[in-house]
């Protein structure tokens, strides 16, 4: 099968060099490395270790803090916020 693929330099070089080793042409050593790269990556894939969920986590509030009031402190933030400011902005 005849293809164009475009070939990092560092793998062209490895690919000159085991040409020089083997003392064999582009075509073998190109299809010797990828059969050899190929197999390998066939017969040791590692089997992936199955994710666990090792149980729920159980985060829960702070003393004092009710779920209800989220918006009451986000607003009490807020108003805080634009308390500072005003007073910063009037010392200058």
């Amino acid at each position: 099968m005849r293809t164009t693929v475009t070939i990092d330099d560092e793998v062209a070089r490895l690919l000159k060099e085991a040409m020089h080793r083997r003392r064999t042409n582009f075509k073998e050593a190109l299809n010797t490395a990828l059969r050899r790269g190929l197999i390998e990556t066939a017969t040791s894939s590692v089997p992936s270790k199955r994710f666990e969920v090792k149980g729920p986590f159980l985060g829960g509030l702070q003393p004092g803090i009710a779920p209800t009031s989220f918006n009451k402190l986000a607003a009490d933030l807020e108003d805080e916020e634009i308390v500072r400011k005003i007073q910063q902005n009037s010392g200058k």
